[in-house]
């Protein structure tokens, strides 16, 4: 890795209001091939938080950026989920099927360590929870561990409860019943999280429509469920007639200029991280009555599942935090209303508020 941030990945450091990020460190180790961005981008609530993405990326600068953006995106979700930690996010660079190993997992975490705990990291796109198990041998600051090894397990799980109740709020906000009961919801991407999501929504009678680009998690959510509906891909499933909802659970950037106008949804609420792909999308879906639930709002639940841990994990008092997203999510929506703005927007004050009240 270089020792210097180039480009417009230096621009997004050094801009305050975009960037403003506390560290970023640059990791190499040449033995196992590892190759990581570790950014933090505020502790003023508490050490850094955040999930370890695994990811092919297509050059060094992009794996920066895709740090700096979600070490932010984890400050704005800590802050409004209540929970007494800063924000931070690390990356991998390369292909987890080809390049994980253990040798790399432990150079990993000796790396994270070596923060002495202002970052703690967690899974996220792809790392598991047998992968945290590894990482923690040189490095006590992990979570998202195996139950066996005293930790909270598989954070999706109350991730994808959280985005349940996102919903929730968004159809109480919108059509003044919380119930998803004979609504059509359209997911895109049913791997760790989407697929939990299936379920919930599912037993509480929503009609269901998935796709995603991987076929083997298709076919395991029709094996469970064959009344679930396939769209052959995610252009085709924005554009499906009738969908109420619209959850995008795969990669960042699924709102755009290509997206936002073609979308028959009335409400975005979905796992995926930075979903914006840009500023000012957040007002194309106002200006087009969509109503959207910020992502980092709604998809905390994962992160007060391994922040719990922390504390000796009990998953009863996780659920019952992660439960309060709904409120939460009715909260920006008022606030919204209130200061005319997009509830992205407000979400962002109430974010901040909470971040400079601690400094």
């Amino acid at each position: 890795m270089p020792d210097h941030v180039e480009g417009s990945a230096l621009h997004t450091l050094f801009r305050s209001e975009q960037g403003g990020h506390e560290q970023v460190a640059l990791c190499q180790d040449r033995e196992s091939g590892l190759k990581a961005v570790i950014a933090i981008h505020s502790t003023a609530l508490g050490p850094a938080l955040g999930g370890t993405r695994f990811h092919a990326y297509t050059s060094e600068e992009e794996a920066v950026l895709d740090a700096l953006n979600l070490a932010r995106g984890m400050s704005y979700k800590n802050a409004l989920a209540g929970l007494d930690h800063g924000g931070g996010k690390a990356v991998i660079i390369g292909d987890p099927d080809t390049l994980k190993s253990e040798d790399l997992l432990l150079a990993y975490g000796r790396f994270v360590a070596s923060l002495g705990g202002r970052y703690v990291t967690a899974c996220d796109v792809g790392t598991y929870v047998q992968d945290m198990d590894v990482v923690a041998r040189t490095c006590r600051w992990t979570t998202g561990r195996s139950p066996g090894q005293g930790g909270a397990g598989d954070s999706s799980v109350l991730t994808a409860y959280g985005v349940f109740q996102g919903m929730r709020a968004s159809a109480r906000h919108l059509w003044g019943d919380p119930s998803l009961r004979g609504r059509t919801v359209g997911i895109a991407g049913v791997g760790k999280v989407g697929h939990h999501l299936v379920e919930h929504l599912l037993e509480d009678g929503a009609r269901v429509v998935i796709t995603d680009v991987r076929a083997e998690s298709v076919e395991r959510v029709r094996a469970a469920h064959p009344e679930v509906a396939v769209a052959a891909d995610t252009d085709a499933l924005i554009r499906t007639e009738g969908m109420d909802v619209y959850a995008p659970c795969a990669l960042g950037g699924a709102l755009n200029d290509d997206t936002v106008p073609a979308l028959t949804a009335r409400v975005v609420c979905g796992a995926a991280n930075n979903q914006l792909a840009h500023p000012g999308v957040e007002k194309d879906l106002a200006d087009r009555g969509v109503l959207y639930a910020p992502d980092y709002v709604v998809n905390s639940g994962g992160v007060i599942q391994v922040a719990d841990e922390l504390h000796g994990f009990d998953f009863a008092r996780a659920k019952a935090k992660a439960t309060k997203i709904h409120d939460t999510t009715l909260s920006i929506f008022t606030r919204a209303e209130a200061d005319g703005v997009p509830p992205a927007v407000a979400a962002d004050r109430i974010a901040q508020q909470r971040m400079a009240d601690a400094r």
